[in-house]
C-alpha cells in the first residue's frame, strides 16, 4: 500500500506542476515535508502551494473537513463521526447570526444548491476498513464515508485541478467569520518542540506553543554567531542529548554537550521579547528573519507591499490596497458567497446598497492588463461582467478581465486616497469578517488589523 499511495502522490504532484504552466519554478520552491503514513487505496498526499501537504482522493481533489464551531446563536459544523453535509436545499436563513432572525428566505432560493453539491462526500465502500487514523463512518442517507481523525471529509467543486485548495484554508480567520471547511493532511515531518502554522506569508515555523522562531544572518550550519549580549535577547532553540537529525533538520554543537537544532542549514532561536502568538516582530530586527517550512506564491509582477498604519498589506503598482471579500450565509450549510459562482445579494447590500453601478465604484475589481499571467495557481486572471458579478461568458461585452487570488476577484476600495490608506477594511457585517470587505493583510502579529 505504501508503495501504491508513493506512486499516486508523483503522479499527482507531476499532474499540478503541468496545470500550473511552471514545473521548473514548483521545483525551485521550497515545499514543507511531511509524515508519511498509511492511506486508504487510491488516497495520496499532495505538497500544495498555499495549504502545504493535505490529502487528496485518486483524481487529486483536495479532502476538507467542517470542524464545529460556536457562533452567535448556535453551532454550525460538524462533530466527529457525525457527518451532516447531506442533498437537503435550505431555503431561509437560519438565525445563528444576531441580530437577524431565522426564517428569511435565502437570495437565489431557486437555484440554491445543496451543501452536498458544493462539497461531494468522498464515500467508502462496504468493505472499506480503517488505516490509522482513517476511519469509516455511517451517514444519515445509508451510505459509508471516510473520515480522518474523526472529522468526516469532503471535497470541493471548486478545485479544478490538483493541488488547489480553492474550498478552504487552515489559516483561521478571527471575529465572527462562518464555519469554513479546512484542507485536511499529514502531520509535518518536524522535531516534538517545534509546530507549523498557516498564515499569510506561508508555512510559518514555530515552538509547539506557537511562538515564531528565527534564524541570524551570520550564522552558518554548523556555527551560531549568537553568542555573549545577543544571547540577552534571542533564546537558542536547544536539542535534547539524545535528539536526533531528520531531513531538513541538523543539530549543531554550540558548546560542549550543548547542541542547538538547525532548519536548512539555519540554527533557530526564539526572541525573549515576544508576547505575541507568530509574531514577526523580531524579523523587523536586522539580520533577522522569521522561518517558514514553504512560503505564499509571489503575487504576480507589478504589485507591491505597502506599510500602514496596522501592518503591511499587498497593494496594487500604485500602492493601492488590495481587498479580499468575505462571505458566509447563515444557512444551516452555511455555504460561502464570496465567489462569482455565488449570489451576489450579500455583497451587493454591503458594497452598494442593492447597486452594481454603486458597487463598482465603492470596491472596483482590480483589473488585470490584456496578457496578465501568473506562474501559479493562487493567482489567476477571470472575466467578470460586472452588471451581475457572475463569471461572463467567452467574448461577453462588457465583461472584465480582472485577478483573482484563491479563484476569487480582489478589490479596491473608492475611499482610498493614497498608497497605504485602507479605508475599506473592516467594511460590512462583523468588521467584514462575516460578509465584507478586508484588506489584503501580510502580517498576521497585527490580529484584525484595522478591523
Amino acid at each position: 500500500m505504501k508503495k501504491l499511495s508513493g506512486l499516486v502522490s508523483l503522479v499527482a504532484v507531476a499532474a499540478f506542476a503541468l496545470a500550473i504552466g511552471s514545473a521548473h519554478a514548483a521545483e525551485k520552491r521550497l515545499m514543507e515535508d511531511y509524515v508519511k503514513s498509511p492511506l486508504p487505496p487510491g488516497f495520496q498526499v499532495i505538497v500544495t502551494e498555499l495549504e502545504g501537504p493535505v490529502f487528496a482522493d485518486a483524481q487529486g481533489k483536495t479532502m476538507y473537513k467542517w470542524p464545529i464551531k460556536s457562533i452567535r446563536n448556535g453551532d454550525v459544523g460538524e462533530q466527529k463521526g457525525k457527518p451532516t453535509c447531506d442533498d437537503t436545499v435550505y431555503k431561509v436563513n437560519a438565525g445563528l447570526m444576531s441580530p437577524y432572525p431565522g426564517g428569511y428566505t435565502l437570495p437565489e432560493v431557486e437555484t440554491r444548491p445543496s451543501c452536498l453539491h458544493e462539497w461531494p462526500a468522498v464515500y467508502a465502500s462496504a468493505d472499506d476498513k480503517p488505516v490509522g487514523k482513517w476511519t469509516v463512518v455511517d451517514r444519515k442517507d445509508g451510505k459509508k464515508q471516510w473520515a480522518y481523525d474523526g472529522f468526516a471529509v469532503y471535497t470541493s467543486i471548486l478545485d479544478e485541478v490538483p493541488g488547489d485548495t480553492r474550498g478552504g484554508s487552515k489559516r483561521k480567520e478571527g471575529g465572527d467569520s462562518p464555519a469554513y471547511r479546512e484542507p485536511v493532511g499529514p502531520l509535518p515531518n518536524i522535531p516534538a518542540q517545534f509546530g507549523v502554522y498557516a498564515v499569510a506569508k506561508g508555512r510559518i515555523l514555530g515552538t509547539a506553543t506557537g511562538y515564531s522562531v528565527y534564524s541570524y544572518d551570520k550564522d552558518t550550519a554548523t556555527k551560531s554567531s549568537c553568542t555573549g549580549s545577543c544571547l540577552n535577547e534571542w533564546a537558542p532553540m536547544l536539542a535534547a542529548e539524545n535528539a536526533i537529525a531528520l531531513g531538513d533538520w541538523s543539530i549543531l554543537e554550540r558548546a560542549p554537550g550543548i547542541k542547538q537544532w538547525a532548519f536548512r542549514k539555519k540554527p533557530l532561536y526564539t526572541k525573549i521579547s515576544d508576547e505575541k502568538f507568530r509574531s514577526y516582530e523580531g524579523s523587523d530586527v536586522p539580520g533577522w528573519h522569521n522561518v517558514f517550512t514553504q512560503t505564499e506564491p509571489p503575487a504576480p509582477k507589478g504589485f507591491s507591499v505597502q506599510d500602514t498604519r496596522a501592518g503591511q498589506v499587498l497593494a496594487d503598482a500604485k500602492g493601492r490596497t488590495l481587498y479580499i471579500y468575505n462571505c458566509g450565509d447563515d444557512a444551516i450549510d452555511e455555504l460561502a458567497c464570496d465567489h462569482p459562482s455565488a449570489p451576489q445579494a450579500y455583497r451587493l447590500a454591503i458594497c452598494g446598497g442593492g447597486s452594481f453601478e454603486k458597487c463598482n465604484k465603492t470596491f472596483p475589481y482590480v483589473i488585470a492588463e490584456a496578457g496578465a499571467k501568473s506562474e501559479t495557481r493562487a493567482w489567476t486572471t477571470v472575466s467578470i461582467n460586472p452588471n451581475t458579478g457572475k463569471f461572463a461568458k467567452a467574448g461577453e461585452a462588457g465583461a472584465l478581465h480582472v485577478w483573482a487570488y484563491r479563484g476569487r476577484p480582489v478589490y479596491l476600495f473608492g475611499g482610498d486616497k493614497k498608497a497605504g490608506d485602507v479605508e475599506g477594511d473592516a467594511w460590512g457585517e462583523f468588521n467584514g469578517h462575516r460578509n465584507g470587505f478586508k484588506a489584503f493583510w501580510l502580517r498576521d502579529d497585527f490580529r484584525n488589523n484595522a478591523g
